[in-house]
């Protein structure tokens, strides 16, 4: 019988928040008294985060977030595991909830319908139905649905210029799906904005359908932005799609290439991740900065100067004052802090 001590909790939400660094230290500085690891985007358009942490203390973290009345719909997807997925905590201001180039764009005010992961399965295999992958060559390369339509973009960013190439099919049911809904709201309203008539996304992306559906026809795995790298959606009828970028042979095993220089997103099998020491390359793998492969070829990202404890000594600060008066008012002293 499955035990697992961990989950990891996938979610966003569209929503104003005006003081972005106010919110940001607040909910950092919760993060870290409840032992929450993982990547978190604060921006004046929503949350988006992927966490980790002991089952109690996830269930804290999303009680925490549902309490907000700005983020009270936030809908999380689920999963279990037996340890952290992350190492560290990283709460970050950005401009966007996820880079888009579509600021101009409100889901909450137009995006497309959303289907729950039955009714995407239901809908899916229609004669007038193109499913559409907005995700990166990485992602989609690894896993994608059966028959659906990949674009060649390396970030999303670049999404609205590859819908130039999709102009034919403006009349037909356009079902967008990504790995957990995120970017389907603005894809989606970028193809409504576009002239698209008929457009659906995936309500919780793969992993919601992995989760509810049990995954059927999802071919491959599922790229996550943790340290599992990739995960097992199907359940069903699963299918390896992707091979050894070393060798060719199949392989859905997920690599970040060990030289940070390249850092390219590739399958390598077991075995050739050992021969090239976690390289994509013999070049990558004499590369004077390539970073110790331990088998995983996961990496903890660069912090870039980002400071997990930014506010946490003012906190402690601000405790010690409080607790300074409290004592000397109990003791009748005087403090420059009385009027």
């Amino acid at each position: 019988m499955e035990n697992k001590q961990y989950k990891i909790l996938l979610y966003y939400c569209y929503a104003e928040i005006e003081d972005t660094e106010a919110y940001r230290e607040e909910h950092h500085l919760f993060c870290i008294e409840n032992n929450i690891m993982g990547r978190i985007i604060i921006s004046p358009e929503g949350l988006n985060g992927t966490v980790s942490g002991l089952k109690e203390d996830c269930e804290k973290y999303m009680a925490y977030i549902h309490s907000d009345p700005r983020f009270a719909k936030t809908e999380f997807k689920i999963d279990t595991h037996d340890s952290h997925a992350f190492a560290k905590i990283h709460v970050r201001v950005k401009p966007e909830i996820v880079h888009s180039s579509l600021r101009h764009l409100d889901p909450n005010i137009k995006t497309g319908k959303h289907l729950e992961p039955e009714e995407f399965k239901a809908l899916k295999d229609q004669d007038d139905v193109v499913i559409l992958d907005v995700r990166s060559n990485y992602e989609h390369e690894l896993g994608r649905f059966k028959n659906a339509l990949t674009l060649d973009i390396e970030n999303f960013r670049d999404f609205p210029e590859k819908v130039k190439e999709l102009e034919h099919l403006k009349n037909k049911k356009v079902l967008t799906y990504c790995t957990g809904g995120i970017k389907c709201e603005k894809a989606s309203a970028f193809l409504l904005e576009q002239g698209f008539k008929d457009v659906y996304q995936l309500h919780g992306g793969i992993i919601k359908y992995g989760l509810e559906a049990g995954g059927e026809d999802f071919e491959g795995k599922c790229y996550v932005f943790d340290n599992r790298i990739a995960v097992e959606v199907n359940k069903v009828n699963p299918k390896i799609i992707s091979t050894c970028h070393i060798c060719g042979t199949e392989s859905d095993r997920m690599v970040n290439c060990a030289n940070p220089s390249c850092n390219e997103h590739l399958p390598i099998c077991e075995k050739c991740g050992w021969e090239m020491d976690g390289a994509c390359s013999v070049a990558c793998k004499e590369h004077p900065e390539k970073r110790p492969y331990n088998g995983t070829g996961y990496y903890q990202k660069n912090t870039n100067g980002y400071n997990p404890f930014k506010g946490l000594l003012r906190r402690q600060d601000k405790d010690k004052v409080k607790q300074s008066i409290h004592e000397q008012k109990d003791t009748g002293v005087r403090t420059d802090h009385q009027s």
